[in-house]
C-alpha cells in the first residue's frame, strides 16, 4: 500500500503545482508590431462596413475578408498546411432586420487547426471584421474601425501565427465574424453551422475592442481587461431551473466557468495583468458576437478592455469642439492589444491540450457533515485522475481544490455541503485541466 499511496501523492502534488512551460514561450512570441500592421492593414480599408464595396481590392468588407483569408492562408503554408482556411456565408436581405440596407452575404473567414486527438473537439477565437461609423445604414463614407473591431481581428490572426507552430489534442478555429453591426448575423450563421456539422465547442472567445487604454472616463490603464460572460445557458430545461432555485448555481453555468478558467490562466501565466469578471451577458443594452453561440447553449465570453472611450466608437472621424472623434489608429495602444492577444492564446493553448469533462456531475450531502460528488468518466485516456473544486457561495472564484485521483466518486469529509458550492474537472497526463463542472442533480441512494 506505501508504494500505491506515494505514487498517488507524487502525482497529486504533480497536478496541483504544475506549469506549462510551452505557455510562457506562446506569450513571448505574440508581437505588438506584428499586430500593429495588420490593425493598419484593416484600417486603411477605410471602410469594413457589411454591405460596403465587395469588388474593389483597396476598400471595402470585400477587399478586407480576402486579406484576412490571405494571411491565414500564408500562415498554413508556413505550417505544412496545418490550416483548413475556408469562407462560410449566409444570405440575408433587407427583411430580416431593421438595420439591413441591402440584400448581401454575410461571408465570414474560417481557419481551422485539428486537433491530433480529439479533432471534433473545438476551442474558438473570434473578431469582427465589419466596422461602422455613426450610420450603421451608412456603406459608403469611411469608417476605420481601427479598435473596433480591427483590433480583435489582427489578435486572432497573431494567435493562429504563434499557436500554429504547436500541435494540440483539440481543434482550434481563428474566426473572422462579419455582420456584427448588423445585428449578430456572422455569429448566428457560424454557430448554426457548428451545431449542424455536430461540433463539440468547449467554447468561444470573443474578442472585440482589445486595443484601447484611455477611457472616456480620464482613466488610463493598459492591465485591466473584461471578461463577460452569461450566468446560465439559455437553453436550460425546466428541470434544471427548478433544481437550481433548490439547490444553487446561479452563477455557474458554462459561460461562467469558461471565465472563471480564463481569469484563472491569466493570473497563474500573465499575473501582471488585472482580469475583470463582470457577470453580465454584455455591456448594459450591448451586445457582442459570443451571444448566438450562447443561445445554441455554447460556453462563450466577451474579452475586450477595461475603459472605453466612447469618442472613438461608432463615430464619424470629425473634430467637434476641440473634441476628435472616430475609430483611427491613434487611438489604439499595440503593447496592450498584444498582452489581451496573449491571453486569449494562452487559453486557447491550455483548452486545446485539455481533457474531456466529467459528465453527469451529482452531489449530496443533504443532513449530513459531508459532501459527496459523484460523476461519469469520459472516454479519453489522457486523464489521470479528477480535481474537485468548491468556494463560499459568495465567492466569484473558485478558493479550494483538491485531486483525488482516477475515481468516479469521492466524500469531503468535514465539509458541509450548504455552505459550498462545488464542481469537477479532468485532469490529463499533461497536467491541464478541463473546465469546472457543477452539479446539476443530486445523488439518489
Amino acid at each position: 500500500m506505501k508504494p500505491l499511496y506515494l505514487l498517488f501523492f507524487l502525482v497529486s502534488q504533480m497536478v496541483s503545482s504544475q506549469t506549462d512551460s510551452s505557455l510562457y514561450g506562446i506569450i513571448e512570441n505574440i508581437s505588438a508590431q506584428r499586430i500593429e500592421s495588420d490593425v493598419r492593414t484593416l484600417a486603411n480599408f477605410e471602410t469594413r462596413n457589411t454591405f460596403s464595396d465587395t469588388v474593389s481590392n483597396n476598400r471595402g468588407i470585400g477587399a478586407a475578408r480576402r486579406w484576412i483569408k490571405s494571411e491565414f492562408d500564408l500562415i498554413s503554408k508556413e505550417c505544412n498546411n496545418c490550416l483548413n482556411v475556408f469562407y462560410q456565408k449566409d444570405f440575408v436581405t433587407k427583411k430580416d432586420g431593421d438595420r439591413i440596407p441591402k440584400d448581401a452575404w454575410i461571408v465570414n473567414v474560417v481557419a481551422v487547426q485539428k486537433g491530433t486527438k480529439n479533432p471534433n473537439r473545438y476551442i474558438i477565437m473570434t473578431g469582427d471584421i465589419d466596422s461602422r461609423n455613426s450610420d450603421t445604414m451608412d456603406f459608403t463614407n469611411d469608417a476605420p474601425g481601427a479598435n473596433d473591431n480591427a483590433t480583435g481581428m489582427a489578435g486572432a490572426i497573431e494567435a493562429a501565427r504563434v499557436l500554429s507552430k504547436y500541435k494540440f489534442e483539440n481543434s482550434i478555429i481563428y474566426l473572422g465574424l462579419s455582420g456584427e453591426e448588423q445585428g449578430l448575423y456572422g455569429g448566428k450563421g457560424f454557430a448554426e453551422f457548428a451545431k449542424k456539422n455536430n461540433w463539440e465547442i468547449i467554447g468561444v472567445l470573443n474578442n472585440d475592442m482589445i486595443g484601447n487604454i484611455e477611457g472616456v472616463d480620464g482613466v488610463i490603464d493598459n492591465r485591466t481587461f473584461r471578461i463577460f460572460s452569461e450566468p446560465t445557458p439559455v437553453t436550460e430545461t425546466e428541470k434544471e431551473r427548478k433544481a437550481r432555485r433548490s439547490y444553487g448555481g446561479e452563477v455557474d453555468g458554462n459561460s461562467r466557468q469558461l471565465a472563471r478558467y480564463i481569469l484563472k490562466q491569466s493570473l497563474t501565466y500573465m499575473p501582471e495583468m488585472n482580469p475583470m469578471m463582470v457577470y453580465r451577458l454584455d455591456r448594459f443594452g450591448r451586445g457582442g458576437h459570443h451571444r448566438p453561440f450562447n443561445d445554441l447553449g455554447y460556453a462563450g465570453v466577451r474579452i475586450m478592455e477595461a475603459h472605453e472611450n466612447y469618442n472613438r466608437q461608432h463615430q464619424n472621424t470629425r473634430v467637434e469642439n476641440g473634441i476628435k472623434y472616430g475609430d483611427v489608429i491613434e487611438g489604439v495602444n499595440f503593447e496592450y492589444a498584444k498582452k489581451l492577444t496573449a491571453v486569449n492564446a494562452i487559453v486557447l493553448a491550455a483548452l486545446a491540450h485539455s481533457p474531456s469533462e466529467p459528465k453527469n456531475v451529482l452531489i449530496g450531502g443533504i443532513v449530513a457533515p459531508n459532501t459527496k460528488l459523484k460523476w461519469e468518466k469520459p472516454e479519453d485516456d489522457s486523464i489521470v485522475g479528477y480535481k474537485i473544486y468548491w468556494r463560499l457561495t459568495t465567492s466569484p472564484q473558485w478558493e479550494n481544490s483538491r485531486f483525488v485521483g482516477d475515481v468516479d466518486a469521492f466524500q469531503l469529509n468535514g465539509i458541509v455541503i450548504d455552505n459550498y458550492y462545488f464542481g469537477v474537472a479532468s485532469v490529463s497526463k499533461n497536467g491541464h485541466e478541463s473546465m469546472v463542472v457543477f452539479p446539476k442533480d443530486i445523488i439518489r441512494e
